[in-house]
């Protein structure tokens, strides 16, 4: 037997870098006790519906899957009608991070708003959704994503906004929700308030990037904008035989609140690393720095002098956002210690130095 290669220093890369949750492998050693029904008719699938009614209310419906990206692409496909089109923000990850898995397996179009905070406007949608008959992909469906890819956050007021104009026009509201814990921790609310009872209509339930292994679920809220959605799952590829342990996953996050206790960590980290370099800042000892977005979930988004994101590289991963203006994106998960952040901080202070 190979041994498995070390493990590589904590990243500020992305919190896909992170391992599993410890709760998590526990939750998938402990459903692989004898034999249960495939397909989602086992009682992990079972209990994780009666967990999201606890959180959204009853009449919801969990569909298990593999991926953020199977997600999304089945959510939106089950909402759309052939001529159907997608009205999201340009940065938006469906429009940006899906090998364009939206258009290929998903066929459909997708029509992306510029916007510099990755948020959609009711003006925004309204502006967006007049065509031009049969010369233009009809748009059906508003897509947005809480947090955004630039951390920035909807409030419940947004959301509500959001949906109350683009049910006006007729589309139903999908909400990509791949760090939805992450937001759901810094906004202090219900799941619910910002979701279902501010009119969303589907939501995309994100899990991996929350301590889960592969596990995220498309949560429909209203079972009126959805069409088809269990046999698109299955041609999308995202229906799992052995789902109990895509569920089990999922339930481990949804009980006593694991969910929402990693992701409120994730996002303390990250506010200690931005406060770590505004002290720095302060008193000298980190030069150069600045900042492009606020900093309101589990993301940094900041500005480096020349050549140090080169040299930090060296000793800690992380992206490039816009490499034209030294912008780069530093991202904490679950697993980010206090020590981690201070030693980043550190090195920050030691390259814009040298």
């Amino acid at each position: 037997m190979s041994t498995p290669r070390a493990a590589e220093p904590r990243s500020f890369a992305s919190d896909n870098y992170a391992g599993v949750h410890p709760e998590v492998i526990a939750a998938i050693a402990a459903a692989n006790g004898g034999h249960e029904p495939a397909y989602g008719e086992d009682a992990q699938t079972a209990r994780l519906q009666e967990l999201f009614a606890n959180l959204l209310g009853d009449g919801v419906a969990a569909y298990p899957v593999f991926n953020g990206t199977g997600a999304n692409v089945v959510a939106l496909q089950s909402m759309l009608t052939p001529w159907g089109a997608v009205i999201t923000p340009a940065l938006a990850h469906v429009n940006t991070d899906e090998g364009g898995a939206p258009e290929k397996v998903g066929r459909m179009k997708l029509t992306p708003i510029a916007t510099p905070d990755a948020k959609l406007t009711p003006d925004m949608i309204e502006a967006a959704a007049g065509g031009r008959g049969v010369h233009q992909a009809v748009p059906q469906v508003v897509s947005i994503t809480q947090s955004t890819e630039l951390g920035t956050l909807y409030t419940v007021e947004e959301i509500a906004a959001v949906a109350e104009r683009a049910h006006a026009l007729g589309l139903t509201v999908h909400m990509d929700g791949a760090r939805i814990a992450n937001a759901a921790a810094a906004l202090d609310v219900p799941l619910r308030a910002f979701t279902r009872d501010a009119g969303v209509d589907v939501l995309s339930f994100g899990g991996t990037k929350n301590g889960c292994l592969a596990a995220e679920a498309v949560v429909v809220l209203n079972p009126d904008a959805v069409n088809g959605i269990e046999y698109l799952r299955k041609t999308a590829m995202q229906l799992a035989s052995k789902m109990r342990f895509v569920s089990a996953q999922l339930v481990a996050l949804l009980t006593d609140e694991l969910w929402l206790r990693s992701a409120a960590h994730a996002n303390a980290m990250a506010a200690r690393l931005r406060a770590g370099i505004e002290s720095g800042l302060a008193d000298g000892s980190i030069r150069g720095v600045g900042f492009t977005q606020p900093t309101q979930v589990n993301g940094v988004f900041a500005t480096l002098p020349p050549g140090v994101a080169d040299r930090l590289r060296e000793r800690f991963r992380f992206y490039d956002w816009d490499a034209a203006i030294g912008e780069v994106r530093w991202l904490t998960s679950f697993d980010t210690t206090e020590a981690d952040v201070d030693a980043f901080v550190a090195a920050i202070a030691a390259e814009t130095r040298a």
